[in-house]
């Protein structure tokens, strides 16, 4: 009996999943431009992230999941209306500022705030990245502070090097910009 093969860039995720839970950062491809992630309940890989982009932590980080139901326990305290237009939007390229209020997300997330920027993704490295990884994980422009946005892997390696634990192959997304990030609570735009 012939084993099916396995999908192209297997070896990378599964290397960069295993790098993920040993503290360390990665980079990606996401709908818009390269990101670099790692465990957001690390503490120590998210400073080295934080110190990686030059980023001060009271900025907050955003986090990334598969699924909605990777961010369920962050949803408990919403409104339907508000569960709804989560729904609408996720899959998708729609990062959401939503409360926090019970602490769930570690302050070096959150950074300044009650509240935790959330995206569940449709890119599928980003999805599977949060599948096999088993949850969240911080998602971030991969650039240095004051640097644009990485565009390649190239570039991703040329800003960061061997700082990162690894670099998970794969294609961006249609999008010309990040995505927009949009608070649930106002509604107000808080990057179009």
């Amino acid at each position: 009996m012939k084993s099916k093969p396995l999908p192209a860039g297997w070896w990378q995720v599964h290397q960069s999943v295993r790098a993920l839970r040993q503290g360390g950062v990665i980079a990606y491809p996401t709908e818009a431009v390269w990101g670099v992630g790692c465990d957001p309940y690390n503490a120590s890989a998210v400073a080295q992230l934080l110190a990686m982009k030059r980023r001060p932590e009271a900025k907050g980080l955003v986090l990334v999941a598969a699924c909605i139901a990777q961010v369920e326990p962050l949803l408990q305290g919403l409104s339907s209306a508000q569960r709804a237009q989560l729904s609408a939007t996720w899959p998708g390229p729609y990062t959401w500022v939503i409360p926090d209020p019970d602490n769930q997300i570690p302050s070096w997330i959150r950074g300044n705030s009650r509240s935790v920027a959330v995206r569940v993704s449709a890119h599928p490295v980003v999805q599977t990245l949060c599948q096999q990884f088993g949850g969240l994980l911080v998602s971030t422009s991969a650039n240095p502070a004051s640097h644009a946005p990485a565009k390649d892997a190239l570039r991703v390696r040329t800003y960061f090097g061997d700082q990162l634990a690894a670099v998970v192959p794969g294609d961006l997304g249609d999008l010309a910009q990040p995505t927009q990030i949009r608070d649930l609570t106002t509604g107000q735009l808080l990057r179009a």
